[in-house]
């Protein structure tokens, strides 16, 4: 069974129990960051690099990081399952203010709440998933893992009314992300990702999958792709922390290459797979 215990602002308690008022900034503005990260039998997978991205999400939004590392992971630690894959879920809000005032309240504590939820497996995965492209219509932010998520939700929404898995987002005829992911595409034999930038967020999953192709002697290269470019893949491939790596067989309604999950992705699939089962 799931566990539901919950970690809020320094106590561990039943999830139903887990109250915040209605004048923190998290409700009132969306004012905080999130984290996801995996777990597998018990270890959290690259914790350090987790850290490292809700620091700078914190420095961006100008929030003091309430804990040390080391700390953080005391804290979540207790909320693991050592025999089940899981997710920690990780938010940090500006905290509960005295008036809802945009500017930022002085001496008020962050609130800090933490859930672990268990991973459940794409029953699709295998074969391969549908997605759309969409315009990318968010905020020129998105390297930030903020909580106001509600562009990705409508760019997502859209994918789903059309039976597809995800949006592909594309601004000015480049892609950038997907609504909930990061986007690769094997073109020319060559696997690509869009470089790091403002316009998408750093993905843990991203970069392991970059360090498992360098270590593997796959080509890959961070470079922009254009939709142009991408409906010309040989293979489109969506990764995140939860879905991990996930073969695009459709994109608008036409096939990627055969529509099936292609050879490149089959061997990195492979190879993350083993990569995960040698750090428990």
């Amino acid at each position: 069974m799931e566990n539901k215990t919950v970690y809020l602002n320094g106590d561990y308690l039943p999830l139903n129990e887990a109250k915040i008022s209605v004048m923190d900034r998290g409700f009132l503005f969306g004012d905080g960051i999130y984290e996801v990260i995996p777990s597998y039998s018990g270890h959290l997978f690259r914790f350090q690099e987790h850290m490292e991205r809700l620091e700078n999400s914190l420095t961006i939004i100008r929030l003091t990081n309430p804990h040390t590392r080391e700390q953080w992971l005391k804290i979540l630690t207790p909320l693991l399952d050592s025999s089940l894959d899981q997710y920690i879920y990780l938010q940090i809000t500006r905290g509960v203010a005295p008036k809802r005032d945009h500017a930022f309240p002085e001496n008020i504590p962050p609130t800090v709440f933490a859930m672990c939820s268990n991973i459940a497996p794409l029953d699709n995965r295998d074969s391969g998933v549908k997605a759309i492209s969409v315009d990318d219509s968010r905020w020129e932010l998105c390297n930030v893992k903020a909580t106001t998520l509600l562009a990705n939700i409508l760019l997502r929404q859209q994918a789903v009314e059309q039976g597809c898995a995800e949006a592909i987002l594309v601004k000015d005829g480049y892609v950038t992300e997907g609504a909930a992911s990061n986007v690769f595409a094997v073109i020319d034999g060559i696997l690509m990702t869009p470089p790091q930038s403002h316009e998408i967020l750093p993905g843990i999953t991203r970069d392991v999958i970059l360090e498992i192709a360098q270590q593997n002697n796959i080509l890959c290269r961070e470079e922009i792709i254009s939709l142009d470019a991408l409906k010309t893949a040989s293979e489109i491939w969506i990764a995140s922390s939860t879905r991990e790596i996930v073969p695009v067989v459709e994109l608008d309604s036409e096939k990627v290459s055969d529509g099936k999950p292609g050879p490149v992705w089959q061997t990195m699939n492979r190879l993350f797979q083993a990569y995960k089962k040698s750090l428990s």
